[in-house]
């Protein structure tokens, strides 16, 4: 194979400021795709914070914010609400900017008051931590459990996916464990796009719906 060097000692100057340009692009591309409007935005940010070097600060900043809407209700709420006036949104947009500092996170601030889409915030950060954690090699697993598993059940469950033909060689596994009483009992387990519904409340709807047949 010849070296890419070589190749771009060989090229006119235009050919070798068509490569620079194509390898920016490549490198500040979003690692997967993603979809819906939460996810246009998150990876309109990422490519954003490639360009300038700031995807740490940029994540940082964005689970600060995160952490934030978590803990106060009240926050959450303003942003969700429809009626907010022009002038109410920025006075939050520049309230949430500075207490972050970074200018990629206000530039998403200021989009989303513009586009009334305040109230996404939150899927924004969560659909942009999944281009990070893809960027970082890692494969997302979440374990949800209808109350909190101990420890030492939760680390048998990380070495079970970890050797598991869902997370690819090389791959960084991060596990996290969601509470859902709804399910009633048993795990479902969610690593990357699969789902593997082992819920006792999966197991009454189908048996639910074993009976409606035979009725």
């Amino acid at each position: 194979m010849i070296p890419v060097k070589t190749i771009c000692r060989a090229l006119p100057v235009s050919g070798r400021t068509f490569l620079r340009t194509y390898a920016t692009a490549a490198s500040t591309a979003p690692p997967v795709q993603l979809f819906g409007v939460d996810g246009t935005y998150a990876s309109a940010l990422y490519t954003a914070a490639a360009k300038n070097s700031s995807l740490d600060a940029t994540s940082k900043a964005l689970t600060y914010l995160k952490t934030l809407l978590d803990k106060d209700a009240d926050v959450s709420g303003i942003l969700s609400n429809p009626a907010l006036s022009a002038s109410d949104k920025k006075v939050v947009v520049e309230t949430l900017s500075k207490s972050v500092s970074v200018p990629t996170v206000a530039n998403l601030l200021a989009v989303l008051a513009e586009n009334n889409r305040l109230g996404l915030l939150s899927e924004v950060i969560e659909k942009f931590g999944t281009l990070m954690s893809a960027y970082k090699g890692e494969v997302e697993a979440t374990i949800t459990s209808a109350a909190p598993l101990d420890s030492k059940i939760l680390s048998r469950i990380e070495s079970a996916i970890s050797k598991s033909q869902f997370v690819g060689a090389g791959k960084k596994l991060k596990v996290s464990n969601k509470i859902n009483p709804d399910i009633l009992g048993g795990l479902i387990v969610e690593v990357g796009d699969r789902t593997v519904d082992l819920s006792v409340s999966s197991k009454i709807s189908r048996l639910n719906a074993l009976i409606n047949e035979a009725v």
